[in-house]
């Protein structure tokens, strides 16, 4: 049964926009905005949501999430990573190939866009993986209907590490768009590990990860992404920057223009290495959580330019994943549903301001990415907002958690804002606690 879309009035808002805070209503047509303005009189066909004078924003479009379908869903799959999603603000997202098979393929990026076209609540795009094996698929990718080339230039994700030099180049020579990178070098990593192991055996401490997947590792395979990009004028977004001697390679400044770009996560601006005494694994991730000093630094690149894209990087595991010794414990933070309050406690606690998140976490990734009518309070765009509420905190219990493995990094943990509403496509997906998947998100599209 087709489901009739709803008109919306919200009025008495406050809009985060473009560098602007301002007091407006904003009228929701056929899940475009129509209209923004004071005082905007509802029509007979529209219903009336009063913000009663909360934040109004471009709903947040995540640039990298794994999402684990197909193959891995007993970790999550798109519907229920979508639902998480859209509660922590996210309306649209970018998910990473290394599900199983990999994504290698225009057909098989086909495929997934099938699958979260019957479940996703948020709008969806899907990246096109690079192997050893696979330069013809890279070169012939649709550079309209994916959201980027990406290339593991380190050891997480098995066999779709790259490490045939030749293969490398040839990548960053054919690749019709954006190549989207994770950075770290596999052989530094390894002799690492090595030298840990001779140390501790089978009890690796975890706060020896970022000593294992070290700055060293960051740089030298950052340094070399770099390399290849400005040799073949290629477009690069070097994802989860970590190290503050990595930031000094980036350009600062607004983002429009730039051929490399950075995007660095939400945990890497919330923990570093004091925090593995009392979260162990739970925190373990890939590139890893580092030392105070880098954590600094990437406020201060978050807000000079140097850092174009605030991302989750959401990567589910179940807790016995997770629970096992140092090497084999999974890596890899659950992270959406506390997207939004999680970036601002930044605002909170005085780093950052509101028009600064939003422009890293909506304008931009539209921008950057090329994405068609979305990222901004704009009139005739997608209706794609969040509502949020800064005066009313937000306590994390376990069963509130809606993404499928169950837990979080910030249990029991206070954040001090609240997603109150979603709206994706002008339809309020999310309210208050309460999911309304009678209509779902739709297929990003490019213009490059």
């Amino acid at each position: 049964m087709d489901i009739p879309m709803v008109n919306h009035l919200i009025v008495n808002a406050r809009l985060v926009n473009e560098g602007r805070v301002f007091d407006a209503d904003l009228r929701i047509r056929s899940g475009r905005i129509a209209e923004i303005g004071p005082s905007l009189g509802a029509r007979p066909d529209e219903a009336v949501f009063d913000a009663a004078g909360r934040c109004l924003m471009p709903g947040m479009i995540d640039d990298q999430v794994h999402f684990r379908e197909p193959g891995l869903t007993h970790k999550g799959d798109i519907g229920t990573e979508s639902r998480a999603a859209v509660a922590g603000g996210i309306t649209s997202y970018m998910e990473m190939p290394n599900t199983s098979p990999w994504t290698g393929s225009m057909d098989m990026i086909g495929e997934k866009c099938a699958r979260a076209a019957q479940t996703s609540l948020a709008n969806y795009a899907f990246y096109l993986g690079a192997t050893n094996d696979n330069l013809d698929d890279v070169a012939r990718a649709d550079e309209h209907g994916v959201a980027g080339i990406k290339v593991f230039m380190g050891a997480s994700t098995g066999n779709m590490l790259v490490d045939n030099p030749e293969v490398l180049d040839a990548i960053f020579r054919v690749a019709p768009c954006l190549i989207a990178t994770h950075c770290e070098d596999t052989p530094t990593i390894n002799a690492n590990l090595a030298r840990f192991r001779e140390q501790y055996g089978d009890d690796i401490p975890p706060d020896a990860h970022p000593d294992i997947r070290s700055r060293e590792a960051c740089m030298t395979s950052t340094l070399l992404a770099m390399e290849l990009a400005r040799r073949h004028d290629a477009r690069l977004h070097v994802l989860h920057i970590s190290t503050a001697e990595e930031l000094e390679l980036f350009a600062p400044g607004d983002s429009a223009g730039k051929r490399i770009t950075a995007e660095t996560c939400l945990h890497f601006l919330h923990f570093d290495r004091r925090d593995y005494a009392r979260k162990g694994n739970l925190i373990k991730c890939n590139p890893a959580l580092k030392e105070p000093r880098d954590r600094e630094a990437l406020l201060a690149a978050v807000k000079d330019g140097r850092i174009d894209v605030l991302a989750t990087d959401h990567a589910p595991h179940l807790l016995s994943e997770k629970g096992a010794k140092y090497d084999k414990a999974a890596a890899g933070l659950p992270l959406v549903q506390f997207a939004l309050p999680l970036v601002l406690e930044r605002y909170f606690d005085g780093a950052f301001d509101l028009p600064l998140i939003v422009e890293k976490c909506a304008h931009n990734p539209a921008r950057l990415f090329g994405v068609r009518n979305r990222g901004f309070l704009r009139e005739g765009f997608q209706a794609d907002l969040v509502l949020i509420d800064l005066d009313r905190e937000n306590l994390v219990r376990r069963e509130d958690i809606i993404n499928r493995c169950g837990w979080s990094p910030f249990e029991g943990d206070r954040f001090r804002s609240t997603v109150s509403a979603t709206w994706v496509n002008g339809h309020l997906v999310y309210r208050d606690g309460q999911l309304d998947d009678r209509l779902l998100g739709q297929r990003l599209e490019f213009e490059r």
